[in-house]
């Protein structure tokens, strides 16, 4: 590692852990009650999350049951973060004591419906998007003295990032939403049972797994090889059947940080069956890494459904490129643009010791500027200033002077950040937001105007659940750069050296993937912008008939033309990944409400999601998922389009389960990358040290038989 990349990975990683790990409010999770207290607040009784992470995605069901202590029947009202790139499959409510599953509406048809349902007594559920913030799901009624059973069953891409891969189940609410604050209170504390439960199956050697702030899970593998993650508050619960390989495999031994240690003194009560359990509340996310095993081959990977005798199927290709991106040589100019808004009331103290610790450690002749913003931008530097021990001491203390408040003018601070650079010098922004743009300009199209008038990539890091995740992304990806979300409960030195490790390495840019041999059509991300170290390209679309195919990788690395080839085949036919469909679908959408945000809600783009959402039965800012008694859904003719595909989902995922882990990988024969992929001990730089600092406790769950687990392709 040069000396120059060791500044750049310090000055991000003390400037930005240190914000992370002070946050101090926290919302979350949880039952809504109106502040006036006009309703008694209803109890979440149990809380049971199960995941399954294969073939590229992760399959998430979430069951709830809530409880009406009252004389009365009430309504429920559950809301929680919406999670990256989740598409809602399905969503069951138990009627009479049976399951009931779902169908997709028109929002406004969906909630006229729900409130007529409501309004005669009978049993409804509603679940709708409130854009990228939360999904809000009302339930009507919940008896008076009885427990009301809900089942939320969503589907998203699985990525891994230089050898690792990251789930998040979000709980922390961002706490952006001033009208629902304002409105609302909310009840995030379980008063029974909590139980997560997470296998990973994976056909490449996974040699760890750690869940950084909760070392009381239980970790194990079975006999197939799959990794089996269970964390409950049952004191005598126990997770699957699974048993440790080795005496020496363990749960890892590193406490939460005390953020999360606060909230982390659970009373014991007795719940129905008599076990003992700990009240358990919802405002910490469960974040959960895994490690890949060092050396594995860059590849391409494909997971496709196409019924028997259909023309059309569903693809979803993966490319882990190989490592051969260099390592970046020369100086640079670095401009951090932090948020100073309200929201950062408590985080500041700890954000100036970062920033007085980052510059302690730059070159005397690498430069800075520091950007604050909140409803308007200062500048601290007046233009770029040398790293020497006076202007480091001199900035140090003007930047522990400020005092955050008021709210966020994100296109202020961008545009003041933006200012003077130097065409001789290679420059980068750092935006560092927890909270949305919601003063002066807030429309996407301008901020990506605004960037693309200048050659400078943007890397931002996007604290909370409830950040603008598809206004930061979109105008990251239109400077060539990455977003990186970050979760309370992150590994945040991790998680930073990984993004700083992209930072000082070349990266692939303007990147194009051709398919050739077959018709494709449909594909998504239609820009695919740049590819950094490590980074995974995810592509999605349709194809017809079947046959052999060229895919070509191609882009330019410092300037230079590089190209990336390979030969393999498109099945005629493969049932075993249906929800592929439903991946796609969300994708495509995803890039028709980008569209939206660039140029306005245009009347054929919000019929294209519409359409979409209802043809695949998907929960957008559009549509809605309805539930209603049998009876009243064949009373209304609906046709039960989603129990059909959930149907046909739940055969394959039973079926997958049942067999080890298959390769997905199509390029063996003729690998289109020649070198093994990045990983964070096999390439050097950032990632070792990653490996030095936080990894090192994995060693515990190494497993003695690894030649066991080679990789099957």
């Amino acid at each position: 590692m040069t000396q120059r990349t060791k500044w750049v990975i310090s000055l991000a990683t003390s400037l930005l852990f240190c914000m992370a790990f002070s946050w101090t409010q926290v919302f979350a999770a949880g039952l809504l009650t109106p502040k006036d207290g006009s309703l008694p607040a209803l109890a979440i009784r149990d809380h049971t999350v199960k995941v399954v992470v294969e073939d590229g995605y992760a399959i998430t069901s979430v069951e709830q049951v809530f409880h009406n202590p009252h004389d009365r029947d009430l309504e429920a009202v559950y809301s929680c973060p919406v999670p990256e790139h989740a598409a809602v499959a399905e969503f069951t409510m138990w009627i009479n004591g049976k399951p009931v599953t779902g169908e997709v509406f028109e929002k406004k048809e969906a909630r006229r419906i729900y409130e007529e349902e409501k309004a005669a007594g009978r049993d409804a559920g509603l679940t709708e998007k409130d854009h990228y913030k939360t999904f809000d799901i009302s339930v009507s009624p919940v008896r008076a003295g009885q427990d009301t059973r809900i089942r939320l069953v969503y589907l998203q891409p699985a990525h891994v990032d230089t050898g690792i891969g990251r789930y998040v189940y979000p709980l922390e609410d961002g706490g952006v939403d001033e009208e629902k604050l304002a409105f609302w209170t909310a009840n995030d504390e379980i008063t029974g049972h909590f139980r997560f439960d997470m296998r990973i199956r994976s056909s490449y050697p996974v040699d760890a797994v750690r869940l950084p702030n909760h070392p009381g899970a239980q970790i194990n593998r079975d006999a197939n090889g799959d990794w089996v993650i269970h964390l409950s508050n049952n004191a005598g619960a126990s997770a699957t059947h699974a048993k440790p390989q080795n005496p020496d495999l363990a749960p890892i031994p590193r406490s939460a940080p005390p953020s999360a240690q606060s909230d982390a003194t659970p009373t014991a009560q007795t719940v129905g069956d008599g076990r003992a359990s700990a009240s358990f509340r919802l405002d910490q996310d469960i974040v959960l890494y895994w490690r890949h095993q060092e050396g594995l081959p860059g590849s391409v990977e494909m997971v496709a459904h196409k019924e028997a005798g259909s023309d059309r199927g569903t693809f979803m290709l993966t490319l882990t490129p190989g490592d051969d991106l260099q390592p970046i040589t020369g100086g640079r100019d670095w401009i951090f643009v932090l948020d100073i808004s309200g929201s950062m009331r408590g985080k500041y103290a700890t954000l100036t010791d970062g920033v007085q610790r980052a510059l302690k450690k730059m070159r005397p002749d690498d430069r800075f500027r520091i950007v604050l913003f909140n409803d308007e931008a200062h500048e601290l530097t007046s233009g770029f200033v040398t790293a020497n021990e006076h202007n480091v001491s001199t900035w140090c203390d003007k930047v522990a002077q400020v005092t955050p408040s008021s709210s966020t003018n994100l296109f202020a601070g961008l545009k003041m950040g933006l200012r003077g650079l130097d065409a001789d010098r290679t420059g980068a922004i750092v935006l560092v937001t927890d909270g949305v743009a919601n003063v002066g300009e807030t429309a996407q199209r301008k901020f990506i105007q605004l960037l693309e008038k200048r050659d400078i990539r943007l890397f931002t890091f996007i604290m909370g659940n409830s950040a603008n995740v598809p206004l930061l992304e979109a105008i990251t990806k239109a400077s060539n750069g990455f977003a990186l979300s970050i979760s309370n409960a992150d590994d945040i030195v991790g998680k930073l050296l990984l993004a700083m490790d992209k930072v000082s390495h070349e990266a692939l840019h303007g990147v194009k993937l051709d398919i050739e041999g077959i018709k494709v059509a449909d594909l998504t991300p239609r820009t695919i912008g740049s590819l950094y170290r490590g980074q995974q390209l995810v592509i999605f679309g349709h194809y017809w008939k079947a046959g052999e195919t060229t895919v070509r990788l191609s882009g330019k690395v410092a300037g230079e033309s590089k190209t990336y080839q390979t030969r393999f085949n498109f099945p005629s036919a493969s049932a075993l990944n249906p929800e592929i469909e439903r991946l796609w679908a969300y994708a495509t959408i995803e890039d028709m409400q980008a569209e939206i945000e660039d140029f306005g809600e245009a009347a054929d783009l919000k019929q294209g999601i519409t359409d979409v959402a209802l043809e695949y039965s998907l929960v957008t800012d559009y549509t809605s998922m309805l539930v209603m008694s049998e009876e009243q859904f064949t009373q209304r003719g609906v046709q039960r389009r989603n129990r059909t595909r959930r149907e046909l989902e739940t055969t394959a995922q039973a079926q997958r389960a049942v067999q080890p882990a298959k390769s997905t990988r199509v390029d063996s024969s003729k690998p289109m990358f020649t070198s093994p992929r990045p990983s964070f001990g096999g390439g050097g730089g950032a990632l070792d040290l990653w490996y030095g600092l936080l990894l090192a406790p994995l060693a515990a769950l190494r497993l003695t038989g690894q030649n066991k687990n080679r990789h099957r392709s």
